[in-house]
């Protein structure tokens, strides 16, 4: 018999993922086959399974947060060894050719193909990757608190270097990536202040755990001005919210894949060299960069972990905002 592994498909926008046996892929040129320690779920997973995102590739495994090992290599792999561990994120393929691709911006390449989204990702026990875009990892420290950083905090760094030298740091949405750049901001000397749904009393407490300057609702005013403010929520309303707390020259950075519409908003709010921008996923310097940086801080995850078979509750726990930090599947 051929090998299977087990395997949590999509097989249309709104429905609940399945449980599947599948034969175990075979790693063509230039990809590792990677055995799943863990996977990350992540806000984006809701919106493929809600249709938000266009053209997935149906049906398709989610998961774009994959710690694992290598369990095989194609031919022209030079650079992984068998039992590595290893990362796969959200940008899991690019043409290496177009004008973006060569001037280190391959976040932008018009042909991108994306993990748990056109290429099939990480709920599953094995799962395929191109070595271009797998970031080598230490064996040190647990898979769950590794899976956040493929994309939460690759994402979340993405979006504060966007910031600069801001040291007064707005976060909107006080999640997974939230939580995580939270931890960079304070080894960095800079302050943050937290932005939550309204009432949400559980989440406002644990950024004061994190330290946060201020805590309070997306709807308050804190007390001082922000220099920048990072949206990981995918609210458009919140835009203008946060440009009436930006000081002159500030910036806002729109983190998310997928964010409902911006409302109208008076010029007066974005005058003064303000400036509005989005992070397009990551490059692979962010990653360089990134998990050069995390163990010094140290970043420690906030993890809430599941089996593989129990992915839709993590998702409707997610949904809900049941638990503060990531939820992570353990493989």
């Amino acid at each position: 018999m051929k090998p299977t592994m087990r395997a949590m498909i999509l097989d249309q926008p709104g429905a609940q993922l399945r449980l599947a046996d599948l034969p175990l892929p075979v790693p063509g040129a230039g990809t590792l086959l990677i055995k799943v320690e863990a996977c990350g779920v992540c806000r984006t997973d809701l919106h493929l399974i809600d249709g938000e995102l266009p053209n997935p590739a149906l049906p398709i495994i989610p998961g774009h947060e994959i710690v694992g090992r290598v369990a095989a290599t194609g031919s022209g792999v030079a650079d992984f060894r068998i039992g590595q561990r290893v990362g796969v994120p959200w940008l899991g393929w690019t043409c290496g050719k177009c004008v973006f691709c060569a001037s280190g911006r391959e976040n932008l390449c018009d042909e991108a193909r994306f993990t748990g989204y056109q290429i099939h990702g990480g709920y599953a026990e094995y799962t395929l990757a191109d070595a271009r875009y797998c970031f080598p990892l230490e064996d040190a420290g647990a898979a769950t608190q590794l899976a956040p950083l493929l994309c939460a905090g690759l994402i979340g760094y993405r979006a504060l270097r966007l910031a600069g030298s801001a040291r007064r740091v707005g976060l909107y949405g006080f999640g997974a990536a939230a939580h995580i750049i939270a931890q960079v901001l304070k080894f960095q000397g800079r302050e943050f202040y937290a932005f939550t749904r309204p009432g949400d009393q559980a989440g406002q407490e644990f950024a004061r755990r994190l330290g946060a300057a201020w805590a309070g609702s997306s709807g308050q005013e804190p007390p001082q001005r922000l220099e920048a403010a990072l949206i990981f929520a995918p609210v458009g309303a919140l835009v203008p919210a946060s440009l009436q707390q930006l000081e002159k020259g500030g910036c806002v950075v729109c983190a998310g894949i997928h964010m409902s519409d911006i409302p109208s908003f008076p010029y007066s709010l974005l005058w003064g060299e303000r400036r509005v921008c989005s992070v397009a996923n990551l490059t692979r310097r962010d990653g360089a960069e990134f998990f050069k940086l995390a163990p010094q801080v140290p970043i420690r995850s906030e993890i809430h972990c599941f089996q593989l078979e129990q992915a839709n509750e993590a998702l409707r726990q997610l949904r809900q905002g049941e638990f503060q930090g990531a939820a992570v599947l353990v493989v």
